[in-house]
């Protein structure tokens, strides 16, 4: 950076309603004076032409005195210059171009009586009518003439239009032309030159174009469309695109040709010998010679991007000085006697007159005053500064404060009722398919519509409002723009509604509205706000379930309330009743019930679907405790005294670890036959081509083979998707179970319980390359070597890599020392922090969850194990004949083939105490091995909450058979060994339900 800055001797802002380009600034003695003082003349894109006459003073009478002419052209003006135009005439003209006219003016000006009284005007003198778009303009004595210009203008498309003039003269297409570019005059040698797209610096003599005309056209006209081919008089390989070129000549009559590239600067000379060339390390804008050349010598001025003004004589730099814009033409002139002013105009229209030099400093620096030190007081100023100091470190509030026009708010009104009229028939009419889109459930898919209103304190423009919605839930309109908001007085608002759409298990009933919007200083800010939906979105009321196949029970220290006052916007058909039992419905899902005891302080929640629990419990819980504090009740707790249910958990583990491992190998598998098939490909290929026939050796057969396994692989890779969304939402509602369970029973703090959460992750992601197992166990692993360490061997454990792991063994193991550790009194807190003091126990009666329940109002017996979801086996009976006797349904049809378990799936443990039956590895019959083409393939009867059930991957039916197709290579990879725990059985194989399974399942909107 400059240590010098360009010293302002005159300057005028002249608006940025108009636009300033290359061509639009021109100095000279336009109104031919005697004292030979220049003009600055500005011609803008909005057609306005400006003269200014500046003079030293800043003051604003001098300013509004420094304009000479302001008119108003009825084209936009590309350039401007001054020349001898006119045939009976020496003097100075104005050339002033226009996209599709030049036009050439006189300017004079009438002196008055007094000092305000002079009038200058400016009068057409001719005006040539332009065939073509121009692009730039060029003057000079072509043809080497004495005492006139002429005029040459460069159109869009390459022709170049020459007058002498008053009168057309003849136009030229140039040869090779793409682009138009910088194009000047070289008097010396009586050429033109101009950098081609090519990169190249062409020149053409003007005798050369001025002959090249084609024979059959006598007149020469505008309108051309064909011509000889114009030789060039010489070229030079540029490299680069061309920003400017300057003609400049020497006082001895030496012509140099300065090129002004991206990166470089390049002098040649008339002849297309180089000269010098300069290299340059910053981004230029625009450049002018100085005019100060001498025999040897070029001085000239580059003004760069950064705001600088460089000197450069030569390849040597001058003098670095700093501007205050960034210009895009720059020209030295004379004004009041003083020489060599350098007037600049930027994008914006600022011109400004400047000068090179520094002004002396007036400012002296005063003499210190001698003082005797007291370091007394020095101490007591250090300590003040140091406990100020650790205040504000402690606090840590390194956030930007708000200032009042950053007052933007986003209010959220959630009606009490649903929609009379759903927006989910009108939403879903024009989807492809009904599977696609509807839940299949026999009432009609409810809708709420939510207002949301935007305030702010000042206007706003250019407002984007986004709404996002937690998959399965969908939303009418996800984007709303805003091209004004005013102030408080008139706020925006919208309206939005929210229905379930996805055919799958919610996580979460949290929606969020977030507002983009940039502040009056230019800095963007967002605003987020969140929506929390109504639990009847997704859930209707049903009658009570006696027999389910997982239970959860609740204790408190306060009798057990009424469950019509604390649902009493889902009784449905319990409305009326005692209100001890009520029974909720996820929409097209399974059922949930709620039990409050009649005697004891404990209620139960259960249903055949572990995770499906997760939405009611949420709301169960914030319903009760809000329902006891309008009660006045001050000290009422909750509690858990079960058995952590971590057996249903790790099911679901093992299904989200074993899709993800599915996935992979299907990639994998997919990469294979790909390139198989590109390969047989190629040599079918040279097979063809070649002259001499020779047979196929069966490999178009082969060919059709691989092409139908890819199909096939292909949908196994989308059903494996489905079933791997659907897997996460439901092992994203079992986390949320598993962390409030946790809570509840080792009654733990809010920031421990946030501690937990974040270790857990609830929100179970399914794309990207970081999986939820090896995260989790990683955030777990930490907590058992730091705050749940036993001893300090506990501490050096060294942390695992974060990649897919091949079971879930790990997982599992440190998720039942994370509980166990917590249930012996464990306290989770961060490193550097004390742990907080827990709330006293509740003195709710504790029981395990395992003993017979003999005080609820609906008696729970042994449930049927027809009853009992297991969604990722019951596909797979179909095949399985009298493997053993099961109380579940019989099989759908035989139609497929039988399919072998998934790996993974034989060793998961067992559901609990309920489950009697065991099916053994031994029982279960593995896939035939011609019973497809894909002998290496993973098995495609997946789960359907938990999985989904693919087709099998036969040969169709007319084609050959799969035993004349060459043996394709599996995959081979590293057998592990398997470890079966002897306490954990095999669980017993149930039938499908109908709640998400098939493949019909809708693809996910969005999963977040």
């Amino acid at each position: 950076m400059s240590l010098f800055k360009a010293r302002d001797w005159w300057s005028h802002t002249i608006g940025s309603d108009d636009g300033f380009d290359q061509g639009s600034l021109c100095v000279a003695n336009i109104d031919n004076n005697s004292n030979h003082h220049d003009k600055v003349i500005v011609g803008g894109f909005n057609g306005v032409l400006r003269i200014y006459q500046p003079r030293g003073s800043q003051g604003e009478a001098n300013k509004a005195e420094a304009v000479l002419l302001e008119m108003q052209l009825p084209q936009p003006i590309l350039q401007a210059e001054a020349g001898r135009f006119v045939s009976v005439s020496e003097k100075l003209h104005l050339a002033v171009l226009h996209p599709r006219k030049l036009t050439v003016y006189s300017v004079s000006g009438t002196a008055g009586a007094v000092e305000h009284g002079s009038q200058y005007q400016m009068k057409m003198v001719y005006e040539h009518n332009l065939q073509r778009t121009a692009f730039n303009l060029v003057v000079g004595p072509f043809g080497s003439v004495k005492g006139k210009d002429f005029l040459c203008v460069q159109s869009m498309d390459g022709t170049v239009s020459f007058f002498e003039q008053e009168s057309f003269s003849f136009s030229r297409f140039l040869p090779g032309f793409l682009l138009p570019g910088p194009l000047r005059y070289i008097p010396r040698t009586d050429s033109f030159v101009t950098v081609s797209s090519s990169w190249q610096v062409e020149s053409y003599k003007y005798q050369v174009l001025a002959v090249a005309t084609d024979v059959k056209t006598k007149e020469e006209s505008q309108k051309i469309t064909s011509g000889k081919r114009i030789t060039m008089d010489w070229s030079y390989s540029l490299g680069e695109a061309a920003l400017d070129i300057v003609v400049t000549v020497s006082a001895q009559g030496a012509t140099s040709i300065v090129i002004l590239g991206e990166r470089s600067i390049v002098c040649l000379k008339d002849t297309g010998a180089l000269k010098f060339m300069k290299k340059l390390e910053y981004n230029p804008s625009c450049f002018f010679p100085h005019g100060t050349s001498s025999e040897s010598s070029i001085t000239y001025m580059v003004a760069t991007h950064t705001r600088q003004l460089m000197i450069y004589q030569d390849t040597t730099l001058k003098w670095a000085a700093k501007l205050e814009y960034v210009p895009v033409s720059i020209r030295v002139g004379q004004f009041q006697d003083l020489k060599g002013v350098i007037t600049s105009i930027d994008d914006q229209g600022h011109l400004v007159c400047s000068y090179l030099g520094t002004d002396p400093s007036l400012f002296v620096t005063p003499s210190t005053d001698s003082r005797e030190i007291n370091y007394e007081e020095q101490d007591l100023e250090m300590k003040k500064l140091q406990r100020a100091i650790k205040e504000s470190a402690s606090k840590q509030d390194f956030a930007p404060k708000k200032t009042v026009d950053e007052d933007f708010q986003i209010e959220v009104t959630v009606p009490p009722n649903l929609d009379s009229t759903s927006v989910y028939k009108y939403f879903t009419e024009g989807a492809r398919s009904a599977t696609e889109t509807e839940v299949e459930d026999d009432d009609p898919i409810p809708s709420i519509t939510v207002k949301l209103v935007l305030k702010t304190s000042v206007s706003l423009p250019n407002v984007r409002l986004l709404i996002h919605c937690p998959y399965p839930i969908s939303v009418n309109q996800s984007t709303f723009t805003f091209p004004f908001i005013g102030d408080s007085s008139a706020p925006t608002s919208v309206l939005v509604s929210f229905f379930l759409r996805g055919n799958s298990l919610p996580a979460s009933l949290t929606a969020s509205a977030m507002a983009t919007y940039t502040t009056s200083k230019g800095a963007p800010r967002v605003v987020r706000s969140k929506i929390e939906l109504p639990l009847k979105l997704v859930v209707k009321p049903c009658p009570p379930v006696k027999t389910a196949t997982y239970k959860i029970t609740i204790d408190s220290n306060k009798n057990a309330a009424n469950l019509n006052d604390v649902f009493p916007d889902l009784l449905g058909p319990s409305a009326g009743g005692p209100g001890q039992a009520l029974g909720f419905q996820i929409i097209g899902g399974p059922k949930v019930t709620i039990l409050a005891s009649k005697s004891s302080q404990r209620y139960r929640l259960q249903s055949d679907v572990f995770e499906s629990m997760w939405l009611v419990i949420r709301s169960f819980l914030d319903r009760i405790q809000s329902f006891q504090r309008r009660g006045g009740a001050k000290d009422f707790q909750l509690s858990y005294g079960g058995i952590v249910p971590l057996t249903e958990y790790f099911e679901l583990i093992d299904t989200h670890l074993e899709l993800r491992i599915n996935a992979e190998r299907y990639k994998e598998l997919l990469d294979q036959r790909a390139r198989q098939f590109r390969a047989i490909q190629r040599r079918l290929l040279t097979r063809f081509k070649d002259k001499t026939p020779s047979p196929l050796a069966n490999l178009d057969t082969l060919l059709d083979g691989t092409y139908r396994q890819i199909l096939k692989l292909a949908d196994g890779v989308e059903e494996n998707h489905k079933a791997l969304v659907r897997c996460s939402l439901g092992l994203s509602c079992a986390t949320h179970m598993i962390v409030t369970i946790i809570k509840l029973a080792n009654n733990m703090t809010d920031k421990e319980s946030e501690i937990l959460h974040s270790s857990l992750m609830p929100h179970v992601p399914c794309d990207g390359e970081q999986g939820w197992e090896e995260a989790v166990d990683a955030s777990i692993s930490n907590l058992l070597r730091t705050c749940l360490a036993k001893k300090a061997l506990d501490q050096a454990v060294n942390p695992t890599p974060l990649i897919m792991p091949s079971d879930s063994t790990r997982l599992k193991k440190h998720i039942s020392q994370l509980c166990e550790r917590l249930s012996k009194g464990a306290r989770l807190y961060m490193d550097g922090q004390a742990p907080e003091k827990r709330s006293g126990k509740s003195e709710g009666v504790v029981r395990p969850s395992s003993s017979t329940s003999r005080d609820f109002s609906v008696e729970s017996t042994t449930p049927d194990k027809s009853k009992r979801l297991d969604f990722r086996k019951s596909s797979q009976l179909s095949g399985l004949g009298d493997a053993e006797p099961n109380p579940s349904p019989a099989p759908l049809s035989n139609s497929q083939p039988p399919v072998s378990f998934p790996p993974g799936i034989e060793d998961l443990p067992s559901p609990g105490a309920e489950t009697n039956g065991t099916l053994s590895k031994e029982e279960v019959p593995s896939s035939p091995a011609g019973g497809t083409m894909l002998g290496d393939l993973p098995s495609l009867g997946g789960p359907g909450v938990r999985g989904t059930s693919l087709p099998p991957l036969g040969a169709p039916d007319g084609l050959e058979s799969p035993a004349a197709l060459p043996q394709l290579k599996p995959i081979k990879k590293k057998k592990k060994k398997k470890t079966k725990s002897p306490r954990n059985p095999e669980p017993e194989l149930e039938p499908d339900d109908n709640f998400f399974g098939g493949t019909g399942s809708p693809e996910p909107l969005s999963v977040m």
